[in-house]
């Protein structure tokens, strides 16, 4: 059993902020790598109450979703768990998510995680898939408030990731469908569910022809219309049609009052994403977000954090090489900043998490030459930002962004415009991971890879650096003089460089 440093058994907690619903869920892990429940809770508060139409969460709706945080906080520190809280397409879409994620933490202490629809998806799929064979090929789909999202795994490990923008709310707000739904709206919204789909999902995935559902909407049509936990595609056209005539009163016989709202356009969402995939039949399973961040939790030993950043790394290595980078320069950067980032520790007093990030800013830091050799550090900004990068969240996506963008030219100071709202641990955390990385590439500059192995000491307030080459390295020297104005800055410390041959 996992056991905290004193020694006690460890808890975890999971909490989701969908678009229908907010869910906690607080766990223990056992032995055998399984969880035993020992609270759960479900607050139909609609987060995405309007946010598909107006863009932004309302104040009432903000009122609401924060209320039931701060219960969900008294009751995670109750059980001195802990968290990992997130939230998926309703506060991922909101225009004023940012202000909202900084009331969640200066009101309930709970560092809210904006997820990527790719992280979502394979949060849902770690959760869906644990314990499956080895070799087994699945496919799971979650139909959200939102967004739907599609995942191909082999194990327990997800391959191929996709987020489709639609859900039932989503759906359901578009077309006005909560009532009964004529024959003409209806076609629409097949239409528009196919045309999703196939804008965002290929259609030939490596899978069979039967995937598994985890969403509450997916298992209540399936409760409903299917046989036992499956349905097949030809019943679920059938349920489309047969809930499509109904009304809200009739649909409230089979389903609790808000999803009878939306079953409809969930149901037609179900069924475009079968069509489209060339799918028989769906199985309903009741794991999904939640398991996969309870697991993901669970299996933070020193062993699955070190896999977990491979994982990240090379998630940053598949986008860099989308844009041509220069892959050599890229992983020699990396390894000089982990080695300074490892080997100064002390000076620096990061926590382990930043290592990940400066490892991915190392990895992408001259992407924008894609764009343009010209300003690329400010491109390279654009595109990470806006990326979606499996294994980080919206925002460790914005720190690795902002580290990569301050690689050149002007230093990270608090007065720049993408740097002023930044909360100060965070700008802080920026600033030594620049220093750092400003460090690392210059001792690649000429592309090289020129430098063998770096040995950073200590002694006398100065940062002295033993760099094993073979090449000479003076072009490296010159620019690690040119940056080290900025170390100093950061850290109170000079840095010296010298060179030592194999």
């Amino acid at each position: 059993m996992a056991h905290d440093h004193e020694g006690q058994p460890r808890i975890i907690a999971a909490i989701d902020v969908g678009t229908n619903a907010v869910r906690l869920e607080i766990a223990r892990p056992l032995p055998d790598g399984s969880l035993e429940t020992l609270h759960q809770e479900r607050d139909p508060v609609r987060p995405g109450e309007g946010v598909f139409a107006t863009g932004s969460m309302s104040r009432e709706v903000a009122d609401r979703l924060l209320a039931t945080l701060r219960r969900y906080a008294t009751l995670c520190r109750r059980y001195h768990a802990t968290v990992r809280a997130v939230a998926t397409s309703a506060v991922r879409e909101a225009r004023n998510r940012d202000e909202l994620v900084k009331r969640v933490k200066r009101e309930t202490g709970l560092d809210l995680e904006v997820v990527s629809g790719r992280e979502e998806a394979r949060l849902i799929c770690r959760g869906v898939l644990n314990g499956r064979s080895p070799r087994a090929r699945g496919l799971v789909i979650d139909i959200g408030g939102g967004s739907t999202e599609v995942a191909t795994a082999v194990g327990e490990e997800a391959k191929e990731l996709y987020s489709v923008g639609l859900g039932a709310v989503r759906l359901t707000e578009i077309f006005g469908s909560a009532g009964k739904v004529s024959s003409q709206r209806l076609a629409a919204m097949r239409s528009f569910a196919d045309e999703a789909f196939r804008d965002s999902v290929p259609r030939r995935l490596p899978h069979g022809n039967v995937a598994l559902g985890s969403s509450g909407t997916i298992n209540a049509i399936v409760a409903a219309h299917g046989e036992g936990r499956r349905m097949t595609l030809r019943n679920v056209k059938r349920a489309v049609e047969e809930l499509a005539d109904e009304s809200v009163a009739q649909r409230r016989r089979q389903f609790e009052p808000r999803r009878a709202e939306i079953i409809v356009a969930g149901a037609v969402i179900l069924e475009a994403a079968m069509r489209h995939l060339g799918l028989e039949s769906i199985v309903a399973v009741d794991t999904g977000l939640r398991n996969g961040i309870l697991l993901d939790l669970a299996r933070r030993s020193p062993a699955a954090v070190a896999a977990a950043q491979a994982s990240r790394a090379a998630a940053a290595l598949a986008f860099g090489r989308r844009f041509n980078f220069d892959e050599g320069h890229a992983r020699q950067t990396a390894r000089l900043a982990l080695d300074l980032f490892d080997q100064l520790a002390d000076l620096h007093g990061l926590p382990a998490s930043a290592r990940g990030l400066l490892e991915a800013a190392a990895i992408l830091h001259d992407v924008g030459h894609a764009v343009s050799p010209t300003r690329h550090h400010k491109h390279t900004f654009y595109l990470v930002s806006s990326a979606d990068i499996p294994g980080f969240s919206d925002r460790e996506r914005l720190l690795v962004a902002l580290v990569a963008r301050y690689h050149r030219r002007s230093p990270p100071e608090r007065h720049r415009p993408d740097l002023e709202d930044l909360p100060l641990g965070e700008f802080r955390l920026v600033r030594r991971l620049v220093a750092l990385l400003r460090i690392a590439d210059a001792l690649d500059r000429s592309h090289h890879q020129p430098v063998v192995s770096v040995r950073a000491t200590r002694k006398n307030g100065v940062v002295n650096v033993l760099a094993r080459t073979r090449a000479p390295v003076d072009l490296e020297l010159w620019d690690v003089a040119r940056e080290a104005p900025l170390f100093r800055a950061v850290f109170h410390a000079p840095i010296h460089v010298e060179r030592a041959r194999r």
